[in-house]
């Protein structure tokens, strides 16, 4: 058994923010100004933890969860501040033109945009500042220029998937015979893109965590078939000899979805990671625990057991539960790194005898959403996160506007001792979450801001739009409540 560094539990709060949720002038957040001035607000405002969603490169649907690598992040980030600082840009880029809703991210533009100007970037560094020895380092790491590789391939065939290339080019990764000699100018600009957003992110990782602020990243449970993960290491995955995936990932139907939910990511080959000592898994961890201070992970409950569907089938209804090497795993990650800090998003799994035996044998934090317990017998835990909602979650206000009334009565009356008649029933849940007993209590900025569902990050089962395109356009509505959380902090015990 690995040697477990256990932690008193103390008092603590979170606020989860989407990095891309930020106030920009650049069509999407980023690394620039407006990371900072949050890192300034919930500081202001007595939070210890700053909550954000994956910041790979977003794959399907913009989703954050289907990303093109674990290792790699989202171009679509980097500040052009920034990088017109550094010198790499002439003074007085033109601003993103914001055509449609301000509140809404435009993709599609916005990365367009952004591409222009990095591109410009890119050509002025290797100009100047690509011999350096800090440069030179990070483009040693093996999948760097593979990254950069992946993605030019897949320009060059039209952003197909991978296993749709012509097969030199799927298996260049592994034999190395294609000649990719033409696809080095896009490589370059991909590699640069990766070194300045590694550059930016640890800076700013620095200053939160010069302000006592921590910042917890999220990594999914799987990774997409479209991806770098797949594409350069297929044997850790259940795939035929064309690299089509033989079963595919999702949750069987419950009470929210009649068909289940198809995600259709491979399924790991867990039989020939046990035997390669999870070299993938501790990789992949490793290299994410290195930029941040606590890691979420999504779906944890597929450590112990996951739903395995053949590929054939158009929906989740058919499949099987399958037990997973979790235990084997953990102890050898915490025996490599016995100080990592980690959460199990273990929802779906609270009644898995499994799941609740891996998550003690590890002294891992699991996860409460209020929304769903405040009226049920699974109340908050001390060694536990709560929350009023995720980033998969209706607001507190979207979640009440859509209850019967009957519903909205039995609502008010749990809450009836927190706070004020006259006050909203998000002030109340916040007032709920803070004043629990568990000790990390984590809260959405919007419910903070008390939004409808307009503010709903994502609806899980869907794909596309609205999902991941909510955006606060400015930082006055939240300054406004500086003075509300801090006090509420203090009350609960919480303020750092």
């Amino acid at each position: 058994m690995a040697k477990i560094i256990r932690k008193k539990d103390k008092r603590q709060a979170g606020i989860l923010m989407p990095l891309a949720s930020l106030p920009s002038n650049e069509g999407v957040g980023g690394m620039g100004a407006e990371a900072y001035k949050f890192v300034d607000l919930a500081v202001e405002m007595g939070f210890s933890i700053w909550q954000l969603l994956p910041l790979n490169p977003l794959g399907y649907g913009n989703s954050p969860y289907q990303p093109y690598s674990s290792f790699a992040g989202d171009e679509i980030y980097i500040s052009l501040a920034a990088l017109e600082k550094a010198g790499y840009l002439p003074e007085g880029f033109e601003p993103f033109a914001v055509t449609g809703d301000a509140d809404r991210i435009d993709y599609v533009a916005a990365r367009e945009y952004k591409e222009k100007y990095l591109r410009i970037a890119s050509r002025n560094f290797y100009a100047k500042d690509a011999g350096s020895e800090d440069f030179k380092a990070f483009v040693s790491q093996p999948w760097v220029r593979q990254y950069g590789a992946f993605l030019a391939l897949k320009r060059q065939n039209g952003m197909r998937t991978w296993n749709e290339w012509p097969k030199a080019q799927r298996d260049w990764v592994l034999d190395g015979k294609y000649d990719i000699s033409h696809l080095e100018e896009e490589i370059d600009y991909r590699v640069f893109a990766q070194y300045m957003f590694i550059k930016q992110w640890m800076k700013l990782k620095k200053y939160a965590n010069s302000k006592k602020l921590k910042l917890m990243g999220d990594i999914p449970f799987y990774v997409g078939l479209d991806s770098q993960d797949v594409w350069a290491s297929r044997e850790n995955f259940l795939l035929n000899k064309d690299g089509h995936p033989d079963f595919i990932a999702g949750v069987p139907p419950d009470c929210f979805n009649s068909d289940g939910q198809r995600w259709g990511n491979p399924i790991y080959d867990w039989e020939y990671m046990e035997k390669d000592g999870f070299s993938f898994w501790l990789d992949r961890i490793g290299y994410t625990a290195d930029l941040y201070d606590i890691i979420r992970i999504d779906h944890f409950r597929a450590f112990d057991t996951y739903w395995k569907v053949p590929s054939t089938c158009p929906t989740a209804k058919e499949g099987d539960w399958i037990e997973a090497p979790g235990s084997e795993f953990f102890n050898l990650l915490f025996e490599k790194r016995p100080k990592i800090e980690i959460v199990a998003e273990d929802l779906g799994g609270d009644f898995v005898p499994g799941v609740i035996a891996l998550r003690k044998e590890f002294n891992l934090m699991g996860m409460n959403v209020a929304d769903f317990t405040l009226l049920s017998p699974q109340q908050p835990i001390k060694h536990q996160v709560i929350y009023t909602g995720t980033h998969d979650n209706q607001t507190v206000i979207g979640w009440y506007r859509s209850m019967k009334r009957s519903e909205q009565k039995k609502f008010r009356n749990a809450l009836a001792d927190y706070g004020t008649p006259r006050e909203s029933v998000a002030k109340k849940m916040l007032r709920y979450v803070f004043g629990s007993v568990s000790a990390m209590a984590i809260v959405p900025v919007g419910d903070i801001l008390g939004l409808d569902d307009r503010g709903r990050i994502n609806s899980p089962g869907t794909v596309g739009s609205p999902n991941w395109e909510w955006r606060m356009e400015s930082y006055e509505p939240l300054e406004k409540k500086v003075g509300f959380i801090k006090d509420l902090l203090i009350e609960t015990q919480r303020a750092k």
